[in-house]
């Protein structure tokens, strides 16, 4: 796996792009979802600590600051969930809601980018635990 990352980073970083894989474990608790504020357009590229990916359609960007914004797709993102890492590319330091993330999978040891998917609106969340 660590090949595989240092791969895309070296493809994506020569043209111009950047890549996101999802942390190593899922939460294992109930949690309920609890939308803080109304839905932004974009959020700061420096300002993106890590991703999870929760399934094919959806996406949390943890921040700097402890906050995580939750990202609903428009639609399925085929194989997102299964592969859980995506690349997208930007022109400014900010990635939006119309921004197209493509799923990265791994053929060989080497990622290849797949699907490319529409980004919704930005919702700030907090998960709170279920008795």
């Amino acid at each position: 796996m660590r090949k595989s990352v240092v791969f895309a980073m070296a493809v994506l970083a020569g043209i111009g792009g950047s890549f996101a894989i999802a942390g190593d474990s899922k939460d294992k608790k109930q949690v309920e979802i609890k939308k803080i504020g109304e839905p932004i357009n974009c959020v700061n590229l420096r300002s993106i600590r890590s991703t999870n990916v929760v399934d094919d359609r959806t996406i949390d960007f943890k921040m700097n600051g402890g906050k995580t914004y939750r990202n609903d797709l428009g639609s399925k993102c085929p194989s997102l969930g299964f592969e859980e890492r995506f690349s997208y590319r930007t022109s400014i330091s900010q990635l939006c809601n119309v921004d197209i993330i493509r799923v990265l999978h791994n053929y060989g040891g080497r990622l290849q980018e797949g699907a490319g998917c529409g980004l919704g609106k930005f919702q700030q969340i907090e998960k709170v635990p279920v008795n």
